[in-house]
């Protein structure tokens, strides 16, 4: 039987010109999805997520895990 094993990732949601969401993982590099809805973007990165992961299962590669120390924060620049 397969242990089954919970990872956690910050996901960026920002929204779409056309409605929706983008949605990335920066500790993911390529993965981004989109969904019509927050909800339905939540699904969507879930999924893209688990996919992500199998494929880099099936290649043999390292699985990313996200420090639990990442601190998430805005800042601002001025541009000259």
């Amino acid at each position: 039987m397969l242990k089954e094993k919970v990872l956690s990732y910050t996901a960026f949601f920002e929204p779409a010109t056309e409605g929706g969401y983008i949605v990335y993982i920066p500790a993911l590099p390529g993965l981004v999805t989109q969904g019509e809805s927050l909800e339905e973007a939540k699904k969507m990165v879930i999924d893209a997520i688990q996919s992500y992961i199998a494929v880099m299962k099936e290649d043999g590669d390292e699985i990313p895990v996200e420090s639990k120390d990442v601190i998430v924060d805005r800042v601002e620049a001025k541009i000259l």
